[in-house]
């Protein structure tokens, strides 16, 4: 018969997932908020208030966490930062600047694709063939999103085309490796909870952050004023709490509950979100190919949930 806790791990895995999304959709409307600050600035402001917060919530903890960190899981901890946050935000942002919303957007959307197919890989993972068709659906919904960016922002020039490509690309792989690497580490590391494991992640975060705010703030040859600063302050602060305080800690559970194959599926509630919330803040309604990219993306997570669940056995 169905095993009643499988089914309820995949019902609150999936939960977690689609309440990491919906506060990471978040992150696309900062840059709106603050268009004055350059990408590393806000990069910058959001990390460095992340490991901020990361620290006053460790700290009552900290005599018990001390005692289980070694030297390898701070290695392990500083490379999924770096891969997953510092360096992903800055190769995002390149290639946005450079090789324009299009290029990035398509080559970003992969995302789950590459991520289910290396966790096919896995032990007792399920054979990719059931997964095609989730993942066929999954490329066409990324797809429509490129689509339409393309046709929304034609006057958008791309500065340098190729090295554009190259930062999109090398994001793509970062990314990749990241949710990879950090899925496989709560694995093993399983005497830290969802929260503490995001609360470390954000110290090692937090001080890499640190070490590239002097370089952020040399490349700003703006000038600001009391009022811009204070406004970057508050956005910085609402990403930090919300997308990677509470949206990461959702992520990690989430990483505790479902099998690789389905936490690839689970990015794309992020570009969801953020498509539903870039709706709201330009008040209108989704086109076609909008709505048909949303169809797509809905129907890919369902089926590859439903590949997922184990067949009843005898009674």
């Amino acid at each position: 018969m169905h095993n009643p806790a499988e089914h309820h791990n995949l019902g609150k895995g999936i939960a977690c997932g689609v309440g990491a999304g919906a506060l990471w959709g978040l992150v696309f409307l900062a840059p709106e908020l603050i268009r004055s600050f350059t990408p590393q600035e806000m990069a910058c402001g959001r990390y460095v208030l992340y490991g901020l917060f990361a620290v006053a919530m460790v700290a009552p903890r900290w005599g018990v966490l001390s005692h289980t960190i070694n030297l390898r899981t701070w290695w392990t901890l500083n490379w999924l930062s770096f891969a997953g946050n510092t360096a992903y935000y800055i190769l995002l942002s390149s290639a946005v600047k450079n090789g324009g919303i299009t290029t990035t957007t398509l080559v970003i959307g992969f995302l789950p694709v590459l991520v289910t197919l290396v966790g096919s890989r896995d032990k007792d993972a399920l054979p990719l063939r059931k997964l095609l068709p989730s993942l066929m659906l999954c490329m066409t919904g990324a797809a429509c999103i490129g689509w339409q960016a393309m046709h929304t922002h034609t006057h958008t020039t791309a500065r340098a085309p190729l090295f554009g490509l190259l930062c999109a690309v090398a994001a793509l792989g970062s990314w990749t490796l990241y949710a990879v690497g950090n899925s496989r580490a709560l694995a093993r590391q399983r005497h830290f909870s969802a929260h503490d494991w995001n609360l470390l992640t954000g110290l090692a975060t937090g001080a890499q952050s640190v070490a590239l705010l002097p370089l952020a703030l040399l490349l700003d040859s703006t000038q600001h004023g009391l009022d811009q600063w204070r406004n970057f302050a508050l956005v910085s602060a609402g990403v930090a709490l919300l997308a990677s305080i509470t949206g990461n800690a959702l992520w990690n559970r989430m990483n505790q509950l479902l099998p690789l194959t389905l936490v690839g599926q689970m990015i794309l509630f992020e570009t969801l979100f953020s498509l539903c919330y870039g709706f709201i803040w330009e008040q209108r309604l989704p086109t076609g190919t909008e709505t048909l990219a949303f169809g797509c993306v809905v129907i890919s997570v369902l089926l590859c949930v439903s590949a997922h669940r184990k067949p009843a056995g005898p009674a």
